[in-house]
């Protein structure tokens, strides 16, 4: 083969290194000065990042504190418990409804259960279910959330505290009316 062509990859002829431009003594303060400016223009921008960052988290942790998880309101609701069942699939609670003495002192309305309400501890309920089939009318002090959880029932009332009203011995109106309805068809 000829080698007669020339090797274009390979160059024996010494580069020329082109001449370092000396700096100045001014035009080093303005480089030391550039660079240092933008770097602490970084050091700002992450700071302030960070520090958004961290304030969004807090407010999104206070936000769900208060809606979640600190009660709104804590009261008492008077009346007869009309069902209690044990509900869920991974978090069983008890839930309740309730017919206030409200609903049935006002002739207007119709004879519906208008309070529903969580019970999480199971001797509470327990307590509840045996007042309710004796038909006693009962206090309950509860605390209500603006959230509902999982754990916690599906209503926003979670009721802390049962009572038996001892000012007030009357039996269930409604569970009254019932049982003349049934003596009434009894006797014909």
């Amino acid at each position: 083969m000829d080698d007669n062509f020339d090797d274009y990859f390979t160059n024996d002829a010494p580069e020329e290194q082109p001449q370092a431009h000396q700096e100045t003594e001014q035009e080093r303060e303005e480089r030391e000065i550039k660079e240092a400016t933008i770097e602490r223009r970084g050091n700002t921008l992450k700071i302030l990042l960070v520090l958004t960052i961290v304030a969004m988290v807090a407010f999104l942790g206070w936000w769900m504190w208060q809606h979640y998880f600190h009660p709104y309101r804590t009261s008492q609701e008077k009346g007869w418990i009309m069902q209690i069942s044990n509900e869920g699939a991974v978090f069983k609670t008890y839930e309740g409804e309730m017919i206030t003495e409200s609903y049935i002192e006002d002739t207007l309305v119709a004879m519906t259960s208008n309070f529903k309400f969580s019970i999480t501890d199971d001797s509470l309920a327990l307590d509840a279910m045996r007042w309710a089939k004796n038909g006693q009318r009962l206090i309950l002090t509860y605390d209500e959330y603006k959230g509902k959880v999982l754990w916690r029932g599906n209503a926003k009332y979670i009721v802390t505290k049962i009572e038996r009203d001892s000012d007030h011995i009357k039996s269930n109106p409604y569970q009254n009316t019932q049982a003349n309805g049934q003596r009434e068809e009894e006797k014909k």
